[in-house]
């Protein structure tokens, strides 16, 4: 949550700061704002909205710097305004701070403030940082010794940047559980939470460690978590600014469904061939490992954890080992069964969820051999995981998630096979179905149409079901997640055998379910549920691989059970893309989500 951005160098710091924030504004949307340095004096700019406010209203002003930092907010503590709008600035004007993250204790921190006559000019946690650095300067006379006690003081997780008169050439960074990237070129040094803020200026990369602070002036200094300096290597990343574009599409999110078929390709290769076994590049299990083996914790939040509910469907009926599916932001407090002999499984988009990496951490408390799946190189999570499996799926921008779900989905499913390979258990046919399986998706993607007729269908609706059995749910609770995120109608999923066990209660003349079936072994129990609903007046949009004859039906190729997320859930993605579109709604930044769930 939340988008930070700093800046130092020989060009004008406003034009940086407002490329970056345009660049993270998936993180976040509810405010924005910038601080500079002009004269020796900290200039504030903020305001409530999008970035484009604040653009208007630095374009109406002369601002000249060659340093900055700059911040687009996730609403986490008080109302998204502009009196809680990001950079804060402590009282005499000393210290601008920007921030990503949540102090824990700041109320503890704001009282003790206020008993020494501080006043508060917003109700964000992130204020008393400023305020603290005021204090602890006020009685050390040092930048430094200032910022080890309020780093000392605050608990919690936290991307900071501050700028300051008293280091006038200088931005100063520290990271806790928050993610911070920083590069440079001839012109500049360069700080951001996400790499594709930076991307235009540099592929060569430094990652701020859990505990670190770095300096930014003329040159980068790292200081480890007892402020003694480090030394840190750039580690290049290979990323084009291309992958960044709309490519001529509408939308992010409209784009990068189209990329799904080329993202599935990206994640299998290397690793799925049709004639060898599967192979991972950097790490192995063996027979005796898995045979060990008392159970299986899968752990992700929201379409990560969906994926997840699909990879214990296939570990389960390939593998025969128990996996659990667990919400990371449950995990810890569940007191999960793990030890040595358990295998935890961590999935995370943007290798930066909070809850995640939270969980991942316990877990290896634990004892438990970790993985991660992710799609961001050097993520906080691939340095806390045992082993990291990339999805390869490019950059995702538009905050519902499409491609890393499939990407997700089939690194799953591809892990699942190369245990039952090692276990000797026979999986020739579905591996040959998974690498068949981008041809089938771009026969889908030519249905556009179709699925924006059966969309108008839907527009004005105001509450959806969606039904499935086995794995048919779990791409059921996916679908109703993308309808619920960028349309606002509220939609529920259950197990069709459910309904009528008291949902059915609120199917009315007209009510729409859509419904999912791609296995035929249980195909017929799925279409008595549908009958049961169509009998009290629900109109029935039905997914299928079968020969159904239905007059709403989107038809899907046949594939094994294990796999047909990945087909089915390309029909649901354009069905809630084209009724937001319908409603006139912003498909890539829905109210109130961020991208990057940094943020417990």
């Amino acid at each position: 949550m939340c988008g930070i951005v700093g800046y130092i160098g020989k060009e004008s710091a406003i034009d940086k700061l407002i490329k970056g924030l345009k660049t993270l504004e998936y993180r976040g949307y509810d405010s924005a704002g910038v601080a500079i340095l002009q004269k020796k004096e900290i200039k504030v700019i903020k305001d409530n909205g999008r970035i484009s406010n604040l653009e208007k209203i630095l374009d109406a002003k002369d601002l000249i710097s060659s340093i900055g930092i700059a911040h687009t907010r996730w609403a986490t503590h008080g109302i998204p305004s502009k009196e809680n709008a990001h950079p804060h600035i402590s009282q005499n004007k000393q210290f601008a701070v920007v921030h990503n993250g949540i102090i824990e204790n700041y109320l503890e921190l704001k009282k003790f403030l206020l008993s020494h006559n501080f006043k508060f000019q917003s109700d964000t946690d992130t204020e008393v940082i400023p305020l603290l650095l005021e204090y602890y300067y006020a009685q050390e006379h040092d930048v430094i010794t200032a910022l080890k006690k309020v780093l000392g003081d605050i608990k919690g997780s936290y991307a900071i940047l501050i700028l300051t008169p008293l280091l006038p050439n200088t931005i100063i960074a520290a990271k806790k559980d928050s993610p911070l990237v920083l590069g440079k070129n001839n012109s500049g040094i360069y700080i951001a939470s996400d790499i594709p803020a930076i991307l235009e200026y540099t592929k060569d990369f430094y990652f701020l460690n859990d505990g670190e602070v770095a300096f930014l002036n003329d040159s980068i200094t790292f200081y480890d978590v007892n402020f003694k300096k480090i030394k840190k290597e750039a580690k290049t990343i290979d990323l084009d600014m291309k992958t960044i574009d709309k490519k001529g599409y509408e939308d992010y999110m409209l784009k990068e469904i189209h990329e799904q078929p080329e993202a599935l390709e990206n994640t299998l290769r290397g690793i799925v061939t049709k004639d060898h076994p599967i192979k991972f590049l950097n790490f192995s299990l063996s027979k005796e490992y898995l045979k060990s083996l008392s159970n299986i914790y899968i752990v992700a939040c929201g379409t990560a954890m969906h994926a997840g509910l699909t990879g214990k469907y296939t570990i389960e009926k390939i593998c025969r080992i128990p996996v659990h599916v667990v919400v990371a932001s449950e995990f810890r407090y569940q007191n999960p069964i793990i030890n040595q002999n358990t295998l935890c499984i961590f999935i995370s988009q943007s290798g930066e969820t909070a809850d995640t990496i939270a969980a991942l951490k316990l877990a290896k408390k634990y004892g438990a051999k970790t993985i991660t799946i992710t799609n961001v190189f050097e993520s906080s999570i691939t340095r806390e995981a045992d082993h990291t499996i990339y999805t390869y799926a490019g950059p995702e921008i538009a905050v519902a998630s499409t491609k890393a779900y499939i990407s997700h989905v089939s690194m799953l499913v591809t892990l699942a096979i190369y245990m039952s390979e090692i276990l000797d258990n026979k999986s020739e046919s579905l591996k040959e179905e998974l690498l068949n399986l981008p041809i089938l998706m771009r026969k889908l993607l030519e249905n556009e149409a179709y699925y924006k007729d059966i969309a108008k269908m839907m527009a004005k609706e105001t509450d959806l079901f969606y039904i499935g059995r086995g794995n048919d749910y779990n791409i059921a609770l996916e679908g109703s997640l993308k309808l619920k995120e960028i349309t606002y109608i509220h939609s529920e999923a259950y197990q069709a055998g459910e309904l009528k066990h008291g949902p059915i209660a609120l199917i009315e003349n007209g009510t729409f379910v859509i419904g999912i079936i791609t296995d035929n072994t249980i195909s017929g129990k799925t279409l008595s549920n549908l009958e049961e609903v169509k009998s009290r007046g629900a109109n029935i949009i039905l997914i299928t691989n079968q020969e159904i004859d239905y007059k709403n039906i989107i038809t899907i190729p046949k594939t094994d059970p294990t796999i047909s997320p990945i087909l089915a859930i390309i029909p649901l993605q354009f069905i809630a893309y084209f009724i937001a579109k319908e409603k006139g709604l912003d498909v890539d930044k829905p109210r109130n989500l961020a991208k990057s769930v940094t943020v417990e």
